[in-house]
């Protein structure tokens, strides 16, 4: 089987835009994030998959600097796109890791690679997301290209073109469903944010780098909570958007979320209180 790990990339973000060119440790946080990905064990090809539009010309060109592989697609049917880089470079299985994952664990990619590899055969799709108990960051799923392609035909709900799979991990009824909780038994998924959507966020990413990066070796997750323990301050960093994620925008049409699974994105400060 050919493994494909597809990094969806934009400038284009809402709340943050050119995150994935923001500096860490010197370089763009597309290229650390990669860089992070590549760590693991497991076997897979990478492809970063952007999107056709102008804007993003800079990601192709910061793709084939790095001699990463890159794919340019739709711009807002992320389904479409994965199913099309995937067809482009022949994957059999596909690993949706996005990129706003920076600090994403290349020991966690390769656990959840092991299950699917495991259960091949017998399992539609496999995370780590559902439920999640890792720090909130380290997303990883794997779905066979049958599966996803059956999505990518079938999916018609807005939601479901745009996050890639919901169509498949929001009906348990019809797919065989996997997770991978983690091995500590905690669930840190509602405590650590450590991915990217504010300039909150990017402020305390920016911070574990300037702590732990070093060109000999890749900080783990453990790495992480070792220095949240030395320096609890860097926590409130960006505590305020802890538990928010895009299953607020969805709640009435997701069949296996609910309210308790995410937070309302707080108000923006008004100048007198900044």
């Amino acid at each position: 089987m050919k493994t494909v790990v597809v990094v969806q990339a934009r400038i284009g973000s809402t709340r943050l835009p050119n995150k994935v060119l923001m500096p860490l440790a010197g370089r763009p946080l597309l290229q650390r994030m990669i860089e992070r990905v590549m760590a693991a064990q497991s076997a897979f090809e990478i492809v970063v998959a952007t999107t056709h539009c102008d804007e993003d010309a800079v990601i192709v060109d910061l793709a084939r600097k790095i001699d990463v592989p890159v794919y340019a697609g739709h711009p807002t049917d992320l389904l479409d796109r994965h199913v099309r880089a995937a067809r482009a470079f022949k994957a059999d299985v596909v690993v949706k890791i996005p990129s706003d994952c920076p600090l994403i664990d290349p020991g966690v990619i390769d656990r959840v690679l092991h299950r699917y590899h495991e259960l091949h055969g017998y399992v539609d799709y496999v995370s780590n997301l559902h439920p999640q108990s890792y720090p909130d960051g380290n997303d990883v799923e794997v779905v066979p290209m049958e599966i996803l392609e059956c999505a990518w035909r079938e999916a018609t709900a807005p939601h479901e073109r745009e996050h890639t799979t919901p169509f498949i991990w929001d009906q348990p009824d019809r797919f065989t469903i996997s997770n991978v909780a983690w091995e500590s038994g905690r669930d840190f998924s509602r405590s650590h944010r450590w991915t990217i959507d504010y300039p909150a966020d990017y402020a305390f990413i920016s911070q574990v780098f300037d702590h732990l990066w070093s060109p000999e070796r890749i900080f783990t997750m453990h790495d992480i909570l070792d220095l949240l323990d030395t320096h609890p301050s860097l926590a409130l960093t960006n505590a305020q958007y802890v538990g928010v994620n895009w299953y607020r925008h969805h709640l009435k049409y997701l069949r296996t979320i609910s309210v308790h699974d995410t937070q309302q994105e707080p108000a923006p400060l008004s100048e007198a209180h900044r």
